[in-house]
């Protein structure tokens, strides 16, 4: 393992995306993104996507030059298309203009269709939270859960994400899967080597596994049962069938180069609190939080990520050596 700061982190990963057909403006997006996975802890959504990212922009299953186009197509609602490129600047424009216009509004909804891997979502709702806006975010992925009962996997892992803004204090964060465990990690886990908990994955012809590989290349099981898989459904209509996008079953990998554009959607809600119950908002907020943390051993939901960052911005994150040796052979083209 090597340490390296930020900065360097995100320099690399600029580079390397400009290496694999990617023009600037998107690479220093999606570069931010990963990089400010890695600071949070979050390692199965940073640099180590850098790979499969950079392959699949050179194959053109991402186009790494696409311009993404919004409409608004009502007073409170729009609509992107990501033209089959990264997801980070389709999302950027799309929340940007939200947060321009929510605050006559109130609510503003925004569609993102024929897109990609959307990273850690609770970074996207995040943002809104650091400008005094609360809102949740959904996303669809390639095919993951089953329907509860059946085998083939018909649902992504589809994370849901919230985030509200706090009174003198960091933003809260809700961020989870609808698997039992983020995909990402399984992915992680593959790679390495390691062997991962019984209750997580099944393998391809449905029997439980501790075998990440077997784990990724079967399904994954949904987080209360069949609850979970009945919100996993809700994601699906919510991010394909209103976006215009694919569903999971239709979509392709967001780790390899094979086959056409995954064209997943995302479905982002921002809030404007003050609209919906007057002023008090941040006060009752804080009730509740203060409420929760009398409890001996409770943490509100994201703690450990400001953590990690706080630390990562003075110290630096570790980054295993074989992935930097990756990353120096696709700067080297």
């Amino acid at each position: 393992m090597a340490v390296r700061s930020l900065g360097d982190l995100h320099d690399l990963a600029v580079g390397v995306l400009k290496a694999s057909k990617t023009s600037h403006e998107n690479a220093v997006s999606v570069a931010n993104a990963l990089v400010k996975a890695d600071a949070d802890g979050l390692a199965s959504h940073g640099v180590a996507r850098l790979p499969a990212f950079s392959a699949q922009a050179i194959a053109g299953k991402i186009d790494g030059f696409a311009e993404p186009s919004l409409t608004v197509t009502g007073d409170a609602v729009l609509r992107v298309d990501a033209r089959s490129g990264f997801a980070f600047p389709a999302i950027d424009i799309g929340l940007d203009k939200a947060q321009e216009i929510v605050g006559r509004t109130g609510v503003v909804a925004v569609a993102v269709g024929h897109s990609h891997n959307a990273g850690v979502m609770g970074h996207h709702t995040e943002r809104m939270a650091d400008v005094g806006l609360a809102a949740i975010a959904f996303t669809n992925s390639f095919g993951a859960i089953a329907p509860w009962g059946g085998s083939r996997p018909l649902y992504g892992t589809n994370p849901i994400a919230f985030s509200c803004p706090r009174k003198d204090a960091p933003p809260l964060v809700v961020d989870t899967s609808l698997s039992k465990i983020a995909r990402g990690k399984v992915k992680l886990a593959a790679d390495r080597g390691e062997a991962i908990p019984e209750g997580w994955c099944l393998d391809t012809d449905g029997n439980p596994t501790t075998d990440a590989k077997a784990g990724f290349e079967g399904s994954f099981l949904p987080m209360g049962d069949a609850r979970g898989a009945a919100l996993a459904l809700m994601v699906e209509m919510l991010c394909s069938a209103m976006t215009g996008s694919n569903f999971a079953f239709e979509a392709s990998s967001f780790y390899d180069a094979e086959g056409s554009p995954p064209h997943v959607g995302h479905l982002f809600v921002v809030f404007k609190p003050e609209n919906l119950g007057g002023d008090g908002f941040l006060d009752r907020a804080e009730e509740l939080m203060a409420t929760i943390l009398e409890q001996p051993g409770t943490r509100l939901p994201g703690s450990r990520r400001l953590e990690n960052r706080d630390k990562a911005h003075a110290e630096g994150v570790e980054i295993p050596d074989t992935l930097l040796d990756e990353i120096d052979t696709l700067l080297a083209g």
